[in-house]
């Protein structure tokens, strides 16, 4: 059986083209690729890139100033984090949260919108492997470009599961018997009509958006279209902790919001949703208030 696509960049000595991250001993980390007969160099001195050729991961190499590094190669969150942008990148404890609850499974067809810079579309290509299918939508030409760049330099190739494509996915959208749908964009629902004709029953939408009126929109535009089970919004934070002996203590920094996150289970044809249990509080929507679609709605949800 041949090694799925990029797996040899993940094990074993470092090797000429590897991708390295080096750690100083304040924490700070510095990413560069391994070339034969150069060297890198620091406001703490330089040492040469062959003396990291052929030694294993986790090696210590010193400086000229003799400062130790420790050099292991950059996990998946640490690469989409370092990477060339063009557009913002799903953050990492978002790109997890996708994966476990859009239920991103091995062999899944996938289609996202809104390719940004390849965060989300390499995290997405490790899960469903290269019996799976990720056709990726970017309506931006420039930002295509950028996202191809880092996927194919992450994996050291292009993917065989990856489609991209440059224009807008309610327009080109052809794929059908779709799995997952992930929508990073301003306006997911205006792909809502095609994004249902093309996943399978018990498929699952899952949208990112960023601010609390796409949030509301975008649930609103999901229990209006009548074919989706109710969706689910949320957001995550993360806190580290300080661990030193007695001090133990949340540290003084957080990842806070970066995003709300909203997914929803396709209905089979001809269903329609349960009637929810747990009615809105009085006054949630006003009293003109004729839905999503409607004047009063967009009003309501701008505002």
């Amino acid at each position: 059986m041949s090694e799925p696509t990029g797996a040899a960049r993940r094990r074993g000595p470092f090797k000429v083209g590897d991708q390295v991250q080096l750690t100083d001993p304040k924490g700070r980390h510095y990413t560069f690729t391994l070339e034969a007969g150069k060297s890198f160099h620091t406001h703490k001195g330089s040492f040469q890139h062959d003396e990291l050729i052929g030694a294993p991961e986790g090696s210590v190499v010193r400086t000229t100033g003799n400062v130790a590094y420790l050099a292991l190669r950059p996990l998946l969150p640490d690469y989409v984090l370092s990477m060339p942008r063009g557009a913002a990148v799903v953050y990492p404890k978002d790109a997890g949260q996708i994966l476990a609850f859009a239920d991103i499974f091995p062999g899944a067809r996938v289609v996202e919108a809104g390719v940004g810079s390849g965060s989300l579309s390499t995290f997405l290509l490790r899960a469903i492997g290269e019996q799976g299918m990720l056709h990726s939508y970017e309506r931006r030409e420039d930002f295509a470009e950028i996202a191809q760049q880092n996927v194919e330099r992450y994996f050291g190739s292009p993917h065989p599961a990856w489609q991209l494509t440059v224009g807008d996915l309610q327009d080109n959208l052809s794929d059908t018997d779709v799995d997952r749908v992930v929508l990073d964009m301003l306006a997911p629902w205006e792909c809502l009509e095609a994004v249902s004709k093309a996943l399978v029953p018990g498929g699952i939408l899952c949208a990112y958006v960023a601010t609390t009126t796409q949030l509301s929109r975008t649930v609103e535009s999901i229990r209006e279209i009548g074919c989706f089970a109710e969706p689910q919004p949320w957001e995550s934070m993360i806190r580290n902790w300080h661990v030193e002996g007695l001090a133990v203590r949340p540290d003084h920094r957080m990842i806070g919001h970066t995003g709300f996150l909203v997914t929803a289970r396709r209905l089979a044809d001809g269903v329609e949703p349960p009637l929810r249990r747990r009615r809105p509080s009085k006054g949630a929507y006003g009293e003109d208030y004729d839905g999503p679609g409607s004047q009063s709605g967009s009003a309501a949800s701008r505002g």
